[in-house]
């Protein structure tokens, strides 16, 4: 029996563990509070006996207050398990700002505003052989998305033109964490096909709804967020070559346009 026990039972945790789950794996995890059947994160036994029993290992936790607190908690345990297989949830953050260009993983890490999700990242990779990181882009995909934030009335139109990110739709993300099942440790970029502009994502949204675009603003007009300021100071298309050779992925949504009209 496979058993994959998650740190951090979120959104993309979430709909790994259903797929799992759907093809009889047993899945336990951790949520901040015991709830739905999983273990409250600071239930340190409850914990490290699942971990004593699990043959994947799974950590979506983002850092806190500049560290990792499963690496902290339990990166020991988990070392330790025996498990033969141990993922980690990062970011594409891990790059910074390339101006534009393409990123892959042999680009540096660790010099944009996701400093210290670099050095998780990079502490996982180092906690054992058996390890792979997947490296995020925007995640989107049922009840967050693009056409969520239109509905809502949540949507913006940022006026730079050179702008670019990359994006994954969740499905894809599980697709290519049970890829690795079978395939090579290390690091992999899970993104689409299209780096694109958050604009035209937000235009073709608006199309598929048959409601009007947000007007163009400026950044300042904007008023956004300090988090979704930082978003927008960063400027890279993500690279998935690798998950396609070593994994053979491929994004079943290959671009925005596939994965929000699905959605719609």
């Amino acid at each position: 029996m496979s058993r994959m026990f998650i740190f951090g039972l979120g959104y993309t945790a979430s709909h790994l563990a259903a797929a799992l789950r759907g093809d009889g794996w047993q899945v336990a995890g951790t949520r901040r509070t015991a709830r739905d059947g999983a273990i409250a994160f600071d239930d340190i036994a409850a914990i490290r006996a699942a971990l004593a029993q699990a043959t994947h290992i799974l950590s979506s936790v983002p850092p806190e207050d500049g560290v990792d607190p499963v690496l902290v908690r339990h990166g020991d345990d988990v070392k330790r398990s025996g498990a033969e297989w141990i993922g980690y949830l990062s970011s594409t953050g891990v790059y910074g700002d390339a101006g534009g260009a393409w990123v892959d993983e042999t680009a540096p890490t660790g010099t944009g505003r996701r400093a210290a999700r670099a050095v998780a990242d990079a502490a996982w990779q180092a906690l054992a052989p058996q390890v792979r990181v997947f490296r995020l882009p925007g995640i989107y995909g049922p009840g967050r998305s693009p056409l969520d934030r239109i509905r809502a009335g949540r949507a913006h139109r940022i006026d730079l033109p050179a702008q670019v990110f990359s994006r994954v739709h969740v499905a894809d993300i599980v697709r290519g964490v049970r890829a690795s099942f079978g395939g090579p440790p290390g690091a992999y970029n899970l993104a689409d096909d299209l780096p694109a502009s958050q604009n035209a994502v937000i235009e073709y949204g608006c199309d598929l709804l048959g409601i009007a675009p947000p007007p163009l603003l400026t950044l300042e007009q904007a008023e956004l967020s300090a988090m979704a300021l930082g978003f927008y100071r960063e400027n890279r298309r993500v690279a998935n070559g690798k998950a396609r050779r070593a994994l053979g992925w491929r994004p079943r949504f290959a671009t925005y346009r596939e994965g929000l009209r699905a959605l719609a």
